[in-house]
């Protein structure tokens, strides 16, 4: 599923249409669509113009002039591109006077949702992780009793950090992705904080990461899968001590780590 990294990389690809008028906007499937009749969205969306796009963790939110947000969550295999042909993958094509987007999603676990109000599921969401003081993550850290890979993935703690990223930061950090984050003490904390906000940063400005599907909206692949030091990288050595990365399942995601360089 595409991350924060990735997400930020697709609306940064489609910031032009910002200013921009839809023309038209076609539904193919209801399945991708929230809550709407595709005619009834088509006719309310003609015309209308977006004055902002936006990135909310893992979701694309849209801000129409005149109020409306249209949010769009790319689920496992969605992709926005713009321009190009439609395929029998594509869900949505929305046609702007010098270019359409197309909304394409092989697996259908993506959505798209217009709302008169800023939509709840977003506004639900935790703080951004490239921008929460370090004092409100390490209280809010210390609020919980679970495990850390548990807590990094609930989006209502953080908002965008997915299994990729997760995985990489605890990595930089030194913690095992099943300690208890009631034994996280502040040095360590501070640790994963920092670590978190520098993966992020370089998984952006490498386009993201590529695993399988992902592009963005110009087609373009990310860079940051060369960069992963533990993701899906079971069995091979540690960058930093050559111990065999390995694997164990938490929350139902598995999760790559260190087991010498990482501890609980």
């Amino acid at each position: 599923m595409p991350e924060l990294p990735e997400v930020e990389t697709v609306v940064r690809s489609i910031a032009p249409l910002t200013g921009q008028r839809i023309l038209s906007a076609e539904f193919r499937n209801l399945r991708i669509l929230r809550g709407g009749d595709p005619d009834a969205l088509s006719a309310l969306l003609q015309g209308r113009r977006i004055v902002a796009i936006q990135r909310f963790g893992k979701f694309i939110v849209a801000s129409f002039e005149g109020g409306g947000y249209l949010t769009i969550h790319l689920g496992m295999t969605g992709r926005l591109l713009l321009g190009g042909a439609s395929g029998k993958h594509t869900h949505a094509i929305f046609t702007f006077p010098r270019t359409t987007l197309l909304f394409d999603d092989s697996r259908q676990f993506g959505s798209i949702e217009f709302s008169v109000d800023f939509p709840p599921r977003v506004a639900r969401l935790g703080p951004e992780p490239l921008d929460i003081p370090f004092d409100q993550f390490s209280s809010a850290l210390q609020r919980h009793k679970t495990r850390i890979k548990s807590l990094l993935l609930n989006q209502t703690f953080l908002r965008g950090v997915g299994n990729i990223y997760a995985d990489e930061a605890l990595f930089r950090a030194g913690i095992h992705p099943q300690a208890l984050t009631q034994r996280i003490r502040r040095h360590r904390a501070r640790k994963l904080y920092d670590a978190i906000v520098a993966v992020l940063t370089e998984a952006i400005a490498a386009g993201g990461s590529s695993i399988s599907d992902y592009v963005d909206a110009e087609g373009r692949k990310g860079l940051f899968q060369f960069s992963h030091r533990v993701y899906q990288r079971t069995g091979e050595p540690c960058p930093a001590c050559q111990t065999p990365i390995r694997r164990v399942i938490v929350t139902q995601r598995s999760s790559h780590f260190c087991p010498r360089c990482q501890r609980r």
